[in-house]
């Protein structure tokens, strides 16, 4: 199978950053057909909110440029495509790939799986959707690997995705058959400020107490702070730290104190001293972890080139074989593969301006992985095996022979 190919700009009219788009389509689509691939079969289309009012005009167009191309996608708050990131303009990133009709079904609400057993998928989502957690966890299940990859769309306007249609509400997709197969990796971007502690007494969202001691009084000790009667000292600290839950089976931490793959970052929503309590934006349940965290940009890039050089290792080596996905799934041959195409989820607070300075994010995956074709957008939310994460980044890359 030959490499996917990708087209993106930024203009005012979507009509216009469509033609320039497909223009680099088109120019690499005459190398794609002499090398004698097969035909182009799935496509995935990325666009800012600028251009959400049009989804429907822009998929009607991506059908006629394309005649038989199925699509999949959905709005963020900013778009990437190579090493470039498009935040606060108007711009979408499009990516062909000529997957062998039966490996994959697109799917939605109003068309459920039905051809194929999925091992794994793509999956966008609407955030509003009640019992969001459920249905990924759900939709994992459906899946041979238990593997899903994707995101929350993200808008200013309103959040749509797309799946052979528009739609909003709920969850849409592409599920792939086994014989598609990928590589994927999360990357934290946060840091624990203070010990993995295990929730001993909660009430829903509700932290009473963390190894058995009040939990408020162990978070402003984290925090070095002495008491909340300044709150001109505590309150910035507060606002700007996190939670970092994770399931008891789970290893919280990796290597060099960073939180591991399964850690799921929470907002804090509020403190009750008069119960030592605090709340955070999770349901949880006695014996869960859960650690301090605040953002961290110089651990954010260190874990994103960590993952990257995984990938990378995994397929350039040929003494160990790669897997379908992160964390599991059939062993392919035992031989070194190349990156055909890529999908890369970043949450909307991270992108260049966190990274410290504009498409700083992207250009660390493509100095990683090289010149490979790449599209993602920056979510509300992102979406790896049955967990809904936050400030994480979600790479997933489609392999062939080499």
């Amino acid at each position: 199978m030959t490499a996917f190919l990708v087209g993106h700009a930024t203009h005012p009219d979507w009509r216009m950053a469509l033609t320039l788009a497909a223009a680099q389509i088109d120019g690499a689509r005459t190398s794609h057909e002499r090398s004698g691939a097969g035909p182009l079969t799935l496509g995935f289309v990325y666009f800012t909110d600028a251009y959400a009012p049009h989804a429907q005009a822009l998929l009607d167009a991506l059908r006629a440029r394309w005649p038989g191309i199925a699509w999949v996608g959905c709005v963020g708050v900013g778009v990437a495509a190579g090493g470039v990131e498009y935040f606060d303009e108007p711009a979408l990133a499009l990516m062909l790939a000529p997957l062998p009709s039966g490996r994959f079904e697109v799917f939605s609400g109003a068309h459920p799986l039905s051809r194929i057993a999925p091992y794994s998928a793509l999956v966008h989502a609407d955030p509003q959707t009640p019992d969001l957690s459920e249905l990924i966890a759900e939709m994992s299940d459906r899946t041979l690997s238990g593997y899903l990859f994707g995101g929350l769309a993200s808008s200013r306007a309103g959040t749509l995705h797309i799946a052979d249609g528009v739609w909003r509400g709920g969850l849409s997709g592409v599920a792939f058959s086994a014989d598609v197969p990928l590589v994927s990796r999360v990357t934290q971007g946060c840091q624990p400020v203070g010990p993995v502690r295990v929730v001993t007494s909660c009430e829903r969202n509700v932290v009473v107490e963390l190894d058995g001691q009040p939990a408020l009084p162990l978070l402003l000790g984290d925090l070095r702070i002495a008491d909340l009667d300044d709150p001109r000292q505590a309150l910035p600290r507060l606002r700007a730290t996190l939670a970092g839950l994770s399931q008891p089976q789970d290893v919280p931490l990796a290597r060099g104190g960073q939180f591991g793959t399964d850690v799921r970052v929470r907002h804090l929503v509020g403190i009750d001293p008069g119960r030592s309590a605090l709340a955070v934006a999770e349901v949880l349940q006695p014996g869960m972890r859960l650690a301090f965290c605040a953002r961290d940009v110089q651990a954010a890039r260190r874990d994103l080139v960590r993952i990257c050089t995984e990938i990378r290792d995994e397929l350039e080596s040929p003494l160990e074989p790669a897997l379908q996905a992160a964390g599991g799934g059939a062993p392919e041959a035992a031989a070194p593969r190349r990156i055909l195409g890529a999908i890369y989820v970043s949450c909307a607070g991270r992108g260049g301006p966190h990274f410290g300075g504009p498409s700083a994010e992207l250009r660390i995956v493509r100095h990683a992985l090289g010149d490979v074709p790449l599209v993602g957008f920056f979510a509300g939310g992102e979406i790896a095996r049955h967990h809904l994460y936050g400030y994480t980044g979600v790479l997933t890359v489609f392999t062939g022979g080499a």
